[in-house]
């Protein structure tokens, strides 16, 4: 088994995963800081849990952050962004797609993990373990897509893990301890689930803290020989 982080970041550390993600690497004995960045600090009372104001869409807000840290070798992003009231809805049809809800969710699912990655890959350590890690959605699979719809949701997602591949083949080359990988937690007990929980079955609507130590157990198990891949809360590989 691979030694547990000792520097941990965390975007998204406010929302229901992320908070659970922050608490759970806080108590682990072998963590000495989790840096746990959000729009609205003022979460947490852990001693190691050092918060930070950012937006993950502002790229200037990113790279200010990079004087806190000193070599993280782990780094979550466990924002997202599906709806946001009658405004913003998953696309049932193809006539219901537009701009704005492109912009928007590209925005936060997909260019917000990018600059995270542009500025704090390269302050990940190279001579040994260091773990990107992105949640991720099992509709942002091109193969295992039977149903449609969600274009905009579906689409940022299938370029994050599209970006999360790319950055497995690029940081190879500079470090054989290097892994990039995607999340799916399932369908958790979140803001994010909340509208769209009426049709999902017994036993597989997740409270965020078992969506975390599954998450956390899969984080633990990654190899470098699953860089660039998306894996489910079970570690089960989800095809491109």
């Amino acid at each position: 088994m691979p030694p547990d982080p000792r520097e941990v970041v965390i975007f998204g550390a406010t929302g229901g995963i992320g908070a659970a993600l922050t608490r759970f690497y806080a108590d682990l004995p072998s963590v000495e800081h989790v840096h746990a960045i959000s729009r609205r600090p003022g979460f947490f009372e852990s001693p190691k849990v050092q918060e930070h104001r950012a937006d993950i869409t502002q790229e200037r807000d990113i790279s200010r952050l990079a004087w806190a840290f000193s070599n993280p070798d782990l780094v979550i992003v466990a924002s997202g962004v599906l709806s946001n009231g009658p405004g913003l809805q998953p696309e049932k049809t193809l006539k219901h797609q537009s701009a704005d809800a492109f912009r928007r969710l590209f925005a936060v699912n997909t260019i917000g993990p990018a600059l995270v990655a542009k500025h704090l890959i390269p302050l990940m350590p190279r001579n040994r373990r260091a773990v990107f890690a992105a949640l991720s959605a099992r509709v942002g699979s091109v193969s295992d897509n039977k149903l449609g719809g969600w274009h905009a949701y579906r689409a940022s997602k299938a370029a994050l893990n599209m970006l999360l591949r790319n950055y497995a083949v690029e940081q190879a080359r500079i470090s054989a301890e290097f892994i990039s990988a995607g999340l799916h937690p399932g369908t958790v007990r979140t803001a994010l689930s909340e509208p769209f929980r009426s049709n999902v079955p017994e036993g597989q609507l997740f409270t965020p803290e078992h969506a975390s130590a599954c998450l956390t157990a899969v984080i633990a198990g990654l190899t470098p020989a699953d860089s660039g891949k998306v894996f489910d809360w079970a570690g089960k590989e989800i095809q491109p």
